[in-house]
């Protein structure tokens, strides 16, 4: 199961909100909740988010096993 914990980790240790993510990066609302419900995101939000937070994939997915 992937799941995005690591991602509001990172978001928490960078000090960054969802507020700014949304004003300042233009994240939709829609994204933000298919990252809290675990749902998939493409490749490419992936690697937009790796470079808005200046992170690795694994700062931002998990995989484990069910």
């Amino acid at each position: 199961m992937i799941t995005y914990e690591p991602f509001y980790e990172t978001m928490k240790s960078k000090g960054i909100t969802t507020y700014k993510l949304i004003k300042d990066y233009n994240i939709s609302r829609s994204l933000l909740d298919r990252l809290k419900h675990n749902k998939p995101i493409s490749t490419v939000t992936l690697n937009d988010l790796c470079e808005m937070l200046d992170c690795t994939p694994s700062d931002i997915i998990r995989y484990t096993k069910e």
